[in-house]
């Protein structure tokens, strides 16, 4: 096995800054939300994604790859969000066992009421803190990451967890 490469100084400030960073800026960010409009995370990432549709309609199995979580977890959401009255389900008419999420009106109103809080939440707690270069700057590396992560070939090159483990 070949040995670890260790990070540096420099690159386990960055790192460790990153990591505490993301933990306080989304902890914050979800008590803002919770407190001013009564949402979740993932009821503002349901309601934002189907409000970004032009009927208000994804697929489940579609909404659970953009959320990145299973079709199950996914679904046990969408029931507590139904009995709030924030989506419907319908089935999907060329796929028996798939399902329609539907913005209801009640959904359009709660994601338009929390969305201006939410995005000056945002800008208080990240964007306004950073000059343009940086905001840049971070637009590209964030996006690095992700395309790097996304990469199918990725998962092929990771090392498989073996029986022993």
């Amino acid at each position: 096995m070949d040995a670890p490469r260790w990070l540096d100084e420099r690159e386990d400030r960055a790192w460790r800054g990153y990591r505490r960073m993301r933990r306080l800026l989304d902890l914050e960010l979800a008590r803002e939300l919770t407190q001013d409009a009564g949402l979740s995370e993932p009821d503002y990432d349901v309601l934002s994604d189907l409000s970004e549709t032009p009927q208000g309609r994804l697929r489940l199995s579609e909404l659970a790859h953009r959320m990145l979580w299973s079709r199950s977890r996914l679904s046990h959401h969408l029931s507590r969000m139904q009995q709030r009255g924030l989506v419907t389900r319908e089935e999907c008419a060329d796929d028996a066992r798939g399902s329609i999420v539907v913005l209801t009106p009640a959904g359009r109103q709660a994601i338009e009421s929390a969305a201006p809080g939410h995005v000056a939440a945002v800008r208080r707690h990240l964007i306004d803190l950073l000059t343009p270069a940086e905001v840049d700057a971070l637009g590209a590396l964030t996006h690095r990451v992700v395309d790097h992560l996304a990469d199918p070939g990725l998962r092929a090159t990771r090392p498989q967890p073996t029986a022993e483990a």
